[in-house]
């Protein structure tokens, strides 16, 4: 499935179809990349373990979309958490499936409930908001499995924030008993309106960044501005390696260090 569907991007296996040809036939972990990820996995390698392994691993960013096409003449679409969110959910309503939530807070998670029994009746919904912490206790992981496992749903939504909920679904994948698992981050506060999605021209112009920097200055200037710098050095670190002729690797530590201290 991966070599028929996915394209190498800076050595993460950057799914290039169609979100119609995403597998049903099988478990399927389903994950996101941007430049912002990209650049946080190159420092953590459970991280980097748990995109790289993905079963789908979508662009969710113009920065990955860019860089796929600059580094290996690869021509792919950004495909948004929101994007893959709502197609799940019209293929649940023709079946009458069932999803279920992992995340965010109570509040939130009675918002998409409400909105989902409007926009999809024939979906069953279950949620369960774990405790803000750090890092999850077994305790804590034991009740979120037992949760999910109990309610049995045919997708899982996971929205813990980047890169903790990625790590979460790839530790437990194989106990979860649901068809597929998608870590979706903020479609989780999109979808109950707790924060706004920019507009259809702002995602249809590759500025959706741009129009959530606007509404939410203080908390994504850094994802943007200054990971968009760093993300910019690998870009051109791994140019200059394809036309010198050699292989696209990770940093040096010496590279890592610098980056580390910038």
């Amino acid at each position: 499935m991966k070599q028929a569907l996915t394209v190498d991007c800076m050595g993460y296996p950057v799914f290039a179809a169609s979100l119609h040809a995403l597998p049903s036939s099988q478990k399927v972990l389903v994950n996101t990349i941007n430049q912002y990820s990209y650049c946080i996995a190159e420092r953590d390698t459970d991280f980097k373990r748990s995109l790289v392994e993905s079963d789908v691993l979508l662009p969710d960013g113009v920065g990955i979309v860019a860089a796929a096409n600059f580094i290996g003449g690869n021509k792919i679409s950004k495909v948004a958490g929101a994007d893959l969110h709502l197609h799940l959910l019209k293929r649940l309503e023709k079946i009458g499936g069932r999803c279920f939530y992992l995340g965010s807070s109570e509040e939130t998670l009675t918002k998409i409930k409400n909105r989902l029994a409007a926009d999809f009746p024939a979906i069953t919904v279950g949620t369960y908001s774990p405790p803000y912490k750090p890092d999850f206790s077994d305790e804590d992981n034991e009740e979120m499995l037992f949760r999910i496992n109990v309610f049995k749903p045919d997708i899982l939504f996971v929205g813990m924030t980047a890169p903790k909920q990625e790590k979460w679904a790839h530790k437990h994948k194989e106990v979860l008993d649901t068809n597929m698992i998608c870590s979706i981050g903020a479609v989780f506060d999109f979808y109950a309106g707790t924060i706004d999605r920019p507009g259809k021209y702002w995602i249809k112009f590759g500025l959706e960044w741009l129009g959530r920097l606007l509404k939410e200055p203080k908390r994504m200037w850094k994802r943007y501005l200054y990971y968009g710098v760093i993300f910019g050095y690998y870009l051109l670190l791994q140019k200059y390696k394809q036309l010198i002729g050699t292989p696209a690797a990770k940093p040096t530590q010496e590279e890592r260090r610098i980056l580390q201290n910038n």
